[in-house]
């Protein structure tokens, strides 16, 4: 490691991907389209946002009145934490996610249908589906489906840091098979893609690169990745997928970023020192 060694660290949905989500509440039938699901998660200390391995295909056959919670306990379903804002425990989360008698299967699929729409004509589409539960129910509160793309500029940005000679991490919520053929169209390798990584793995991901390297930058766009911004050298906030940012979110930036171009400038400006990281 030197002084002026450099990694950089992306999230994924929303930051490296221009991501559809949306999120139906299962109680009253209402819809969400274009939904920031960490903050929709962050406004209720009893909702935890869990991804889940299901195969959107698959998905859309099932019977639609079927309960979800059936349907995840007949494939052996697991499920992963990407954001709380509280420490939780899998037991708990399992408990309501498992033991749910309100969420159908139609309750996914017509999430999954509505992020469709939005992205099909693109050639390629990572497609990531996971519900909100609430632990004072508790059950199953939101169906959650959410669709990306890489944005425009994404693959040149992460060759222009390479060619700075920074090494290029993704930590992400979402499951590494989702991930890898989208982060292998951009360039950066396997072994520096961590996917179903929660708030405080990608913070961990981060403290464990600041032992390895001189600086370290934090790209991220949302509530779980402000615990990772806090650990870096300086944190990046993109504003480049729409909609609006928490106070907390733009406190933590150090810098923000429309662009992700402009991410190869601040790390040239970095790598020659012109910049105070906080």
């Amino acid at each position: 490691m030197t002084s002026l060694s450099l990694a950089v660290v992306f999230d994924s949905a929303g930051t490296l991907l221009r991501t559809w989500r949306t999120a139906k509440d299962v109680r009253s039938g209402e819809i969400v389209p274009e939904v920031q699901t960490t903050v929709l998660t962050s406004e209720s200390r009893d909702r935890v946002l869990t991804m889940l391995p299901l195969r959107p295909r698959a998905m859309m056959v099932e019977p639609a009145e079927l309960l979800l919670s059936a349907y995840l306990l007949r494939h052996g379903c697991g499920f992963a934490v990407s954001c709380s804002t509280r420490p939780v425990s899998p037991d708990e989360v399992g408990a309501a996610l498992y033991g749910d008698e309100c969420a159908r299967c139609g309750d996914m699929q017509d999430c999954i249908r509505a992020v469709w729409s939005c992205c099909r004509e693109e050639p390629a589409v990572a497609l990531n589906a996971g519900v909100i539960v609430n632990l004072a129910f508790p059950g199953i509160e939101f169906t959650v489906t959410t669709g990306g793309v890489p944005f425009p500029g994404a693959a040149e940005a992460v060759r222009g840091l390479e060619a700075l000679g920074v090494d290029v991490y993704v930590a992400s919520g979402d499951r590494i098979e989702k991930l890898l053929p989208m982060t292998r169209r951009l360039g950066v390798p396997d072994a520096r893609v961590h996917g179903t990584a929660t708030p405080p793995g990608k913070a961990a991901i981060v403290r464990r690169l600041r032992e390895e390297y001189g600086r370290v930058l934090m790209v991220g766009d949302g509530e779980n990745d402000v615990a990772a911004m806090r650990e870096a050298d300086l944190a990046v906030l993109s504003l480049q997928q729409p909609g609006k940012r928490s106070p907390l979110l733009l406190e933590t930036a150090g810098r923000t970023i429309t662009d992700l171009a402009e991410v190869v400038g601040i790390a040239a400006e970095v790598l020659a020192d012109r910049t105070e990281c906080v």
